[in-house]
This record gives structure tokens, sequence and C-alpha cells, in this order.
């Protein structure tokens, strides 16, 4: 099945764009702190098999926090709802571990 590569680059420059936005955005720092994180770290606090996968949900509220420049509470009700994992990771953060102080 052949690829539409005009398609494909329009799909990639989005999500390019997307992610510079996101670096960009009002938690840029708490971002690249996140991706920081070692998987030892992770699974420190989160010794459950699925700590990774909830790692990357993590990863992807704050991408779309920062985008979007979503408030600290609704933030912090957006990891919540990732579960405790997420929130545990999320507390390895200075500027999250604060949203659960």
């Amino acid at each position: 099945m052949a690829i539409d590569m005009k398609v494909f680059e329009d799909a990639l420059n989005k999500s390019l764009q997307s992610n510079e936005d996101a670096f960009k955005g009002k938690y840029e720092a708490q971002l690249k702190e996140l991706l920081g994180l070692s998987a030892d770290e992770i699974n420190e606090v989160c010794p459950r098999t699925t700590a990774m996968q909830d790692y990357d949900k993590l990863i992807a509220v704050v991408r779309e926090a920062s985008r979007n420049n979503l408030s600290q509470a609704d933030l912090a009700n957006q990891i919540k709802a990732l579960g405790d994992n997420a929130v545990q990771i999320a507390k390895l953060v200075g500027g999250l571990a604060a949203l659960f102080a």
C-alpha cells in the first residue's frame, strides 16, 4: 500500500508545529523536566507494570496543557484523572509537584 507523501508531510508538519507550540507554552519548563525523567526514577515511585504507559499519558496531558495554556487547576484535574501512577510521576517534577501540595 503506497503512502501519499503529501498527506504524510502535511500531518508531520502539523505535528511538529503542535510540539513546538507545546514547548513554548505555559508548562514549557515542566514538560522539559518531565521528559528528562529516567525509567529508574519512574519505576522507583511507581513499581507497577503500567508506569511507563502512565508516563506517556502524562507527557501527552502536560504537552496539551502547555499548548493550550490550561490553568493549573485544570491541569491538576487532568493528571488526577490519569490515576495514581501519573500523580506520583508528576510529583517528581518541581512545577507539577506543587499542584498536589
